[in-house]
């Protein structure tokens, strides 16, 4: 760690005395941010939000949303399979499950279990930014959200344009015995079409992967398409759309249930759709209505090529309907709207359940008190399975001056159980338990945020008290696992980022963003002969780094995660990638895990080690 870290900080003290420019910082703090219905521009915001951009991400060394994910400080990924094939997504030392995943806004968490939320149709080409909401989201977006949010944003262009991105890999290994003949490697495609015309824009995106596997049983195929639509009929009424479909089928050796999964497989579909309007009814005034709906099909199969025994079939059906609104007045603005959702899962080992929920909030806005941002709000909650819930909340930020931010936000959250949770049977390896008792939270943090042109410098410490909190144990190796509420689970986060960029000159200059997360979790009262799954996987220090260095058409981007996790072993992982093109076009070359790590995120399954790709970009202007 320490060998690691010094050049970081002999970097750091060199290039913090450079130029800086402004182009960034003023592009960044433009973006509205779509977490808050009431629409807060990014440099007005009071709450811990990292943001990822499409300019980012196109020089990342990454091919999927996942592995985007694992460069945003504070959020944990841990993959069962490369390649966007699964991963659990968790913010700030939180579960899986305890995270909330939308699309443009929609809410697309799997209800089943959150290992499939990551189901996203939606080509990395196709991908506007993301945007991470840390602590508690309750208050903006109900259930489900008690330790952030994670919210993808689309691309809607304004030019007409064919973009079209190609990548092959390989680690140039042989494949594992048993599992065919030739290297592990494989290839993606992905292609985005916007077009712009005076009064719509649409975005159509395609994708397709295959890789063969890094070790046996691990192949990898997927195919995705995604559509959005924005239709402008004057402008105080505009109509948007939203579409996709996701067919992703893996080789699931080692998943949920090593060593006796050495041949299983999974298949899983996911479709959904939105379709929403907004309507500026007068000055001060707007609506904004919307129904969603989200289907998804899992089949898995513990023996891939023996149908009649151990597989389990799944189908979940999501509805939503909601309308939102916004008053403007001379003491602030208001944002108030309702909610309604049924939840639905047709399954062999879960059984056929059904559950609703209702929801409405209503926040406030100010900014009357010179230098001071209030939000205050709270969302009122009803579900059929567990009753009535409010939860409030306050952000409030004051700017001492235009370079620096104090802002201060407490807020409660809710965490219902997934149907996995209630209701598995999937003995010998997982049981459900029905007599759960929903996850409740209040968090508290602090944070503190320097400004100037190129440079940015933050700072935060949060608390964080889970009462009712889940958890999978189980008491020996002949018992299944079970979920159980635990009473109390407390954690204490430290967070510290420095981010930069220095312009040398006309032809060169290097972007650099470090970030460090501390998180200490309260002892939980567990016997002494208990395995668990959340403290084998929860998280204690988390540090990263993303340097891109740019000479005239060259771009060379160095990407480092050293990650540390309660009873495992810490791993250091490194990325490369070397870019060169124009405006229109660019080839790259990337190398992940560049010193051959063996390393695991989650349960028994070992990650990918060196891997080579080539790639090329094209955009057509239509």
């Amino acid at each position: 760690m320490k060998r690691t870290l010094l050049p970081i900080l002999i970097l750091t003290s060199v290039v913090a005395f450079a130029q800086e420019t402004k182009q960034d910082t003023t592009k960044l703090n433009e973006i509205i941010i779509s977490e808050n219905r009431l629409q807060t521009p990014f440099s007005k915001q009071a709450r811990n939000i990292q943001l990822i951009t499409k300019e980012q991400i196109a020089q990342l060394p990454v091919k999927s949303i996942n592995e985007v994910l694992s460069y945003i400080a504070g959020v944990d990924v841990r993959q069962r399979g490369p390649f966007g094939t699964q991963a659990d997504i968790s913010i700030d030392g939180g579960s899986f499950e305890q995270t909330l995943i939308l699309l443009n806004g929609v809410k697309i968490s799997d209800v089943q279990t959150a290992h499939h939320s990551m189901n996203i149709p939606v080509p990395l080409s196709a991908i506007e930014r993301i945007e991470v909401l840390k602590g508690p989201a309750a208050r903006i977006y109900g259930i489900n959200a008690l330790t952030g949010a994670i919210n993808i944003v689309t691309k809607t262009a304004k030019q007409s344009s064919i973009n079209v991105n190609l990548q092959a890999g390989s680690s140039f290994e042989d494949k594992a015995l048993g599992d065919g003949s030739g290297i592990y490697g494989g290839a993606s495609a992905q292609l985005a079409l916007n077009m712009a015309g005076k009064n719509g824009r649409h975005l159509v995106g395609f994708g397709v992967t295959d890789y063969n596997g890094q070790r046996y049983n691990s192949s990898t195929y997927d195919h995705k398409f995604f559509y959005q639509g924005n239709i402008d009929f004057d402008e105080k009424n505009k109509l948007n759309l939203m579409g996709g479909y996701l067919h992703n089928a893996f080789g699931a050796s080692g998943y949920y249930a090593a060593p006796g999964d050495k041949e299983a497989f999974e298949i899983v579909e996911t479709a959904l759709f939105a379709v929403g309007s907004s309507h500026q009814l007068s000055n001060n005034f707007s609506i904004r209505p919307r129904i969603s709906a989200r289907h998804n099909w899992d089949d898995y199969r513990y023996f891939r090529n023996d149908l009649t025994r151990a597989r389990s079939l799944h189908k979940t059906a999501v509805w939503s309907a909601e309308i939102n609104s916004t008053l403007h007045s001379t003491i602030g603005d208001f944002g108030f709207g309702l909610e309604s959702r049924s939840e639905n899962i047709e399954s062999t080992n879960i059984g056929d359940r059904e559950r609703y929920n209702h929801g409405a909030y209503m926040e406030y806005k100010t900014e009357a008190v010179k230098n001071l941002l209030l939000n205050v709000g709270t969302y009122v909650n009803y579900n059929t399975d567990y009753g009535w819930q409010a939860f409030p909340g306050i952000d409030v930020a004051y700017l001492f001056t235009p370079k620096w931010k104090l802002a201060f936000n407490v807020g409660s959250s809710q965490r219902i159980p997934s149907f996995t949770d209630l209701y598995l049977n999937q003995r010998p390896g997982n049981i459900g338990n029905p007599d759960l008792r929903s996850e409740n939270a209040w968090q508290y943090e602090l944070s503190l945020q320097y400004k100037y042109e190129g440079l940015q410098v933050q700072g935060g410490y949060f608390y964080r008290n889970i009462s009712n909190f889940i958890d999978w144990i189980r008491n020996s190796s002949a018992v299944p696992y079970q979920p159980q509420n635990f009473g109390n689970n407390k954690v204490q986060g430290l967070n510290i980022g420095l981010g930069h960029k220095v312009n040398f000159n006309s032809k060169s200059s290097l972007k650099y963003d470090l970030s460090y997360n501390y998180l200490h979790a309260g002892e939980m009262d567990y016997a002494t002969n208990v395995t668990s799954k959340y403290v084998v996987e929860n998280l204690k220090h988390q540090a990263l780094m993303r340097l891109v260095y740019a000479y005239t058409d060259w771009q060379f981007t160095l990407g480092n995660r050293w990650i540390e996790r309660a009873l495992k072993n810490p791993y250091l992982i490194t990325d490369l990638r070397l870019q060169y093109g124009k405006q229109q076009w660019n080839v790259y070359t990337e190398v992940t895990n560049l010193f051959n790590k063996d390393y695991l995120e989650v349960a028994a399954v070992p990650l990918p080690k060196r891997w080579f790709a080539i790639g090329a970009n094209y955009r057509f202007t239509l």
